[in-house]
C-alpha cells in the first residue's frame, strides 16, 4: 500500500494529540507502519499545533510535505485555511466551523478573515465542514470536538466501527469514554 498522510491541526488546549492518538491506535491495530509527529507552536497560549500522521506498508518520515496530505482535519477554521497548501490535489479537508480569534485578532491590529470555507473549496479542495462544537456541547462537552472530528473522519474511512471503539476504549479515561463514544457517533452521523 502506498503511504498516506493525515494532517491534524488546532489550537492549542483543543485535543489534537488525543485525535492523533485514536488514529493511530485504528491504524496500529490494522498492522500498517505509522509514524506520528508534533509540531507544538505556542500551544499553551492558543498558537496552532500540527500533528502529522503517515502510515502504509513502510513509512520513513513522518514530515508531511506540501501538497502530500490526503486529509487535513482541522478543529479551528483559520487553521484549515493555513494548511490548505499541504493538502493534495483532490484531498479531503475536515473542518469544525468554530473560530477561535488568534491573538493579532485579539489585540485588534488584524481582522478575522472571511469567506474561508468559500475560498477553501475555490482552491479545489473537498471540504467537508461541521459544526464539531455544538455536535461536542451535545455530547456532554465542548472539550469533545476532537472526538466530533475523528467520527467524521471515520465515516470517510474503510475501517469498522469495531476498531473505532477499541481505540477509543484504550486512549480516553474510563470516566469520560461514554461522553466521548456519543460524540464520536455524532460526529460519524454528522
Amino acid at each position: 500500500m502506498e503511504t498516506k498522510s493525515i494532517m491534524i491541526v488546532g489550537v492549542g488546549g483543543q485535543g489534537s494529540l488525543l485525535a492523533s492518538r485514536l488514529l493511530g491506535n485504528v491504524l496500529l491495530s490494522q498492522g500498517y507502519d505509522v509514524k506520528v509527529s508534533e509540531v507544538h507552536g505556542m500551544s499553551q497560549r492558543g498558537g496552532s499545533v500540527v500533528t502529522y500522521v503517515k502510515y502504509g506498508d513502510k513509512v520513513y518520515s513522518p514530515v508531511i510535505e506540501k501538497g502530500e496530505a490526503d486529509a487535513v482535519i482541522s478543529f479551528e477554521l483559520l487553521e484549515a485555511a493555513r494548511c490548505l497548501p499541504y493538502l493534495k490535489k483532490g484531498g479531503t479537508l475536515i473542518t469544525s466551523t468554530q473560530q477561535i480569534d488568534p491573538m493579532p485578532v485579539v489585540t485588534g491590529a488584524m481582522e478575522y478573515p472571511e469567506g474561508l470555507e468559500e475560498k477553501i473549496r475555490e482552491a479545489g479542495a473537498e471540504l467537508v465542514s461541521v459544526d464539531a462544537l455544538a455536535l461536542a456541547e451535545q455530547a456532554g462537552t465542548a472539550k469533545a470536538s476532537n472526538v466530533v472530528l475523528m467520527g467524521v473522519l471515520a465515516s470517510k474511512m474503510d475501517f469498522s466501527e469495531e476498531l473505532w471503539q477499541q481505540a477509543l476504549e484504550q486512549c480516553v479515561p474510563p470516566k469520560f469514554l461514554e461522553l466521548n463514544k456519543k460524540a464520536f457517533e455524532l460526529g460519524k452521523n454528522a
